[in-house]
């Protein structure tokens, strides 16, 4: 069986993973699907999914994969910036959820351990940096902020139940410094994008919507930080945080992210060519900074893009420089956080 991602319908909404699947694959059984989905080939809205039994929603991507996800990332590949008994900053790799769906939150420690999520993963990590043994039940992290499992960059965790207060009225009001760097193919001008982005904005998929009051306010400040002629390696800078909202607003304008898998197609299903080879989704989270929720203190964190989007764009840059140079005015530092 080849990839391949499908948008569950409306008549397919509340189904379980496991009846979808057996939908598109009349020849397999409950007991193939229920393998496949245990063999590590399905992912559900980019995430790999172990329970044949969640429920699924309409406009939900349901992706069979031609060949088993890799294992899970392990604590080493997560560095910690910041740490106090308020908040925690990390560095996220891609390919590790922040959050675990909640139809996951009942299933015990064995069965975590086969999916660990960057909330599972984090609190280990700080019990080892405090000099502690990382048994038995560790002090839990106060969700403030997601990245897509695709998606590499910085994180931030609140610890205690005023941090988590305080963190998210900072989140609410925008005051929050979120700024990424996306490769996304051919180019276009720096500008500011508003939207009102829908959970179903008509095709089954998220997206903007003509209706207001269907939708929610998504702003996305977008510059060129370096233009090649057939690519832009882009600075977004999040005004609000809605979901996928920098995937959906450059997708929308005819630009996806190099490796997108799901705002790949046109209003009309016209598919996006992706010539770049991007190992991965090719968005991260370069630049992030609050207030400190107790002391007040201003807090900032960059972090350079990550080795295989760095290896991605001056694989591109290559390309580029067999025909048309970059443009003169190009930042010559493409992961550098300003």
């Amino acid at each position: 069986m080849s990839s391949r991602i499908i948008t569950v319908t409306a008549d397919q909404a509340g189904q379980t993973v496991a009846a979808v699947l057996r939908s598109h694959l009349p020849d397999s059984s409950w007991n193939d699907v229920r393998r496949m989905v245990a063999g590590r080939r399905v992912k559900v809205l980019e995430e790999l999914c172990l329970d044949p039994a969640r429920r699924l929603r309409e406009g939900d991507t349901l992706e069979f994969l031609a060949r088993p996800a890799s294992r899970p990332r392990t604590h080493e590949n997560i560095v910690i910036r910041y740490l106090d008994e308020h908040l925690v900053v990390v560095e996220k790799p891609s390919g590790l959820s922040t959050v675990r769906h909640p139809s996951e939150k009942s299933w015990n420690e064995r069965r975590k351990k086969l999916s660990p999520t960057l909330e599972d993963l984090v609190p280990k990590l700080i019990a080892r940096e405090q000099g502690r043994l990382p048994k038995g039940k560790l002090p839990r992290l106060r969700i403030v902020q997601r990245l897509d499992k695709e998606t590499s960059g910085l994180v931030v965790f609140a610890r205690s139940v005023d941090a988590e207060r305080s963190l998210g009225r900072q989140f609410r009001r925008h005051t929050v410094i979120r700024r990424y760097l996306a490769i996304v193919p051919g180019t276009l001008p720096s500008q500011r994008i508003a939207t009102h982005l829908a959970r179903n904005r008509g095709d089954g998929r998220r997206g903007s919507t003509t209706i207001a009051s269907l939708g929610k306010e998504a702003i996305t400040h977008v510059e060129v930080e370096e233009r090649l002629p057939e690519y832009s390696l882009l600075s977004c800078r999040l005004e609000t945080g809605r979901t996928h909202q920098i995937r959906i607003h450059v997708a929308e304008l005819g630009h996806p992210v190099c490796g997108e898998k799901v705002y790949n197609r046109s209003r009309s299903g016209d598919v996006f060519p992706d010539a770049s080879g991007a190992p991965r989704l090719a968005l991260h989270a370069t630049e992030l900074g609050l207030v400190h929720p107790i002391t007040g203190a201003a807090l900032h964190w960059t972090m350079l893009l990550p080795a295989d989007l760095q290896a991605l764009w001056e694989r591109l840059r290559g390309r580029a420089a067999k025909g048309k140079q970059p443009s003169a005015n190009a930042n010559p530092k493409p992961g550098h956080a300003s």
